[in-house]
């Protein structure tokens, strides 16, 4: 995807909740927005993060970054309020939370414990529904909602387990949520990206293995870049995708729709 810089979303602002790092597929948008007029709202969900965040939120000129925990439900609806009071209404919000105990993504998903499987679905499903629930009364008219998936909702991955089930919820929430919020004229969408070497990516084994895979095995041969998803965030936030609801767009190279091996790939056993 390009950088080059545009006003598709001039006096657009919004909020991103879940960037870890510069490598966060969540920092490739923020970045893309910046590029294209837009501003960001920036969140932490801790002091240690936060010292991560400032120097990102400097880049892109930001000078809006709140403490945002997505468990802490009896502070969402303030966190929402203080924001509208400093910057106005929302014009996009931008989700990319995602939990699950790293241990439990090495063994069989049957072994998944209770604990971490309510885990995980709270943070990396509900939690979206949730956030939007409490931004309601600050959204402006027309304003776009994202959140990021994965292919292991839709087939299986190895060492994805209970993420897999936790994405597959999610990605029929936004289409849920984009019934709910169509009366309004709010649209509500996802991006399913491929894999990207970030923080989260961390928790899975194999995860060379599984970027060479998706490299050789994939239509255009490559693995993704966070800018590649910044760019069909830009499409799903502007109005460029104004009649967009209810979708998750596929950001992977094409490796979706692969129905088996490349024949011209590798032995990736000797790569």
């Amino acid at each position: 995807m390009t950088n080059i810089e545009n006003n598709l979303l001039k006096n657009k602002k919004g909020i991103i909740i879940g960037i870890a790092n510069d490598r966060s597929l969540a920092w490739g948008i923020a970045e893309s927005i910046s590029k294209s007029g837009g501003e960001c709202i920036l969140t932490y969900q801790n002091e240690a993060l936060k010292k991560r965040i400032i120097p990102l939120a400097n880049k892109i000129n930001s000078n809006h970054i709140y403490q945002c925990d997505v468990q802490d439900y009896d502070k969402l609806k303030k966190f929402f309020a203080d924001i509208e009071s400093n910057v106005g209404k929302l014009d996009f919000l931008v989700h990319a939370v995602a939990f699950s105990d790293k241990d439990e993504l090495k063994g069989d998903y049957v072994d998944t414990s209770r604990e971490n499987f309510l885990k995980t679905m709270e943070i990396s499903c509900y939690s979206f529904t949730s956030l939007i629930k409490y931004a309601l009364p600050h959204l402006n008219n027309a304003a776009s909602l994202l959140t990021l998936s994965y292919y292991g909702a839709e087939k299986v991955i190895p060492h994805y387990n209970v993420m897999g089930i936790a994405k597959s919820a999610l990605e029929t929430s936004v289409k849920y949520l984009a019934v709910d919020l169509g009366k309004k004229g709010i649209r509500v969408n996802g991006i399913s990206a491929g894999p990207v070497r970030t923080l989260a990516a961390s928790g899975i084994s194999d995860f060379r293995y599984i970027l060479k895979w998706n490299e050789y095995n994939s239509p255009l041969e490559r693995n993704i870049t966070i800018q590649d998803v910044g760019g069909a965030a830009i499409y799903l936030i502007s109005n460029l995708g104004s009649g967009t609801t209810g979708e998750i767009i596929h950001v992977d190279a094409g490796y979706n729709v692969i129905g088996m091996k490349n024949v011209n790939a590798p032995d990736i056993s000797k790569v």
